[in-house]
């Protein structure tokens, strides 16, 4: 954002005085960390909010944007409003959403690492709006590992489906690059509260988004579990098996149309709580993203997860600066893969992936449960 410059005072006694009257008056105005908004700056200037007080700042600040209160049936989200949303790259393509949970920490779904374990083969886009067109805040950032959940897919159909990946550098803090909060393993949503989905992916199941491919927003309820089961169950399986696993929650807007689609994959799910933005859940299941939509979206629940977050974090060292790659230029996106195929997507055979991907995954999920 263009910032206003300051204007020079001139020579004198007359304009020392003038500059020495306004610093007494900016001096005495008062700042509140919950409801102060951002100043105009100058291109280059860093600005980091101040650490936010009370229980839910944890020990680190986090969860803070310019927005306090297109996947599919979605509208463009504004510059900075979820300086925390990430795109994953594979080989130099966006393969999921990743979310940004500390200053060299990132979190994504484990089913986006299908292709490679090698962190080499990753990057992480951090302080983008459009991927096709970076800006002087983004960063391309490299990766020192991969930590998938040790029981990601070994119980049951995608269970335990979340990543940790660490940074090789620590990012810089700004109203563009920004963590979101975690939230602890107690923590309950109210079914009335504001929750929003972000992502770069596709904006219906045949329909890529366009260049310069703008991040995509939309406002959804979480679903209650036994709410969501019933899309999921048929007669002869919901007096056997809970579809909804204690890992994952639900989340959408049936009403209107508003859903996650392929390559919103680990992307997050966030909502407003006591103030501040928490990442409730990552993206990694959805039906066909056509009209009309026929079921809520599954997320991997963060919140039955803090406690590995937690242990992961404090038992893996922090990258050595010195063995860390130069750092890259921000890249410009000019298209995104898919993750099962590794291989560059068209829209005319989006239609029989997408549609494969959902028998599949229906008739693994009843067949295993």
């Amino acid at each position: 954002m263009q910032g206003t410059r300051a204007q020079q005072l001139g020579q004198g006694w007359s304009g020392a005085c003038l500059l020495a009257a306004l610093l007494l008056c900016f001096s005495l105005l008062p700042l509140h960390a919950q409801d102060y908004t951002p100043p105009q700056r100058a291109p280059h200037t860093v600005y980091v909010w101040p650490i936010p007080k009370g229980p839910q700042a944890q020990q680190n600040v986090c969860g803070r944007t310019n927005f306090q209160g297109k996947i599919y049936g979605g509208q463009m989200a504004s510059s900075e409003r979820w300086p925390w949303q990430a795109s994953l790259l594979f080989r130099g393509s966006h393969i999921c959403g990743a979310v940004l949970i500390d200053k060299n920490w990132v979190v994504s779904a484990a089913h986006c690492f299908q292709r490679s374990r090698k962190p080499s083969d990753y990057r992480i886009l951090l302080g983008y709006n459009q991927l096709g067109s970076p800006t002087e805040s983004s960063r391309q950032m490299t990766v020192n590992m991969l930590i998938l959940h040790e029981n990601y897919n070994k119980f049951y159909h995608q269970g335990n489906n979340i990543a940790l990946i660490q940074l090789h550098k620590p990012v810089t803090y700004s109203s563009s690059i920004f963590p979101v909060c975690v939230p602890e393993n107690t923590t309950k949503v109210p079914r009335d509260r504001s929750c929003w989905i972000s992502g770069w992916g596709m904006l219906r199941e045949d329909e890529f988004l366009p260049s310069p491919f703008p991040l995509q927003e939309a406002e959804v309820s979480v679903v209650d579990d036994k709410e969501c089961e019933a899309f999921f169950q048929t007669p002869e399986s919901a007096t056997k098996y809970k579809a909804i696993k204690d890992d994952m929650i639900c989340a959408g807007d049936i009403n209107n149309g508003k859903s996650v689609c392929r390559g919103d994959s680990g992307g997050p799910l966030v909502c407003s709580l006591n103030g501040y933005w928490y990442v409730v859940g990552l993206a990694w299941w959805t039906t066909a993203c056509l009209e009309p939509i026929s079921s809520p979206n599954i997320f991997t629940k963060v919140a039955y997860f803090s406690n590995w977050i937690k242990k992961k974090k404090e038992e893996t060292p922090d990258a050595d600066p010195f063995l860390a790659p130069a750092e890259e230029n921000a890249t410009t996106l000019v298209g995104w893969r898919s993750f099962n195929t590794g291989t560059t997507l068209k829209p005319s055979i989006c239609r029989a992936l997408l549609s494969s991907q959902v028998l599949l995954l229906r008739s693994a999920w009843f067949q295993i449960l």
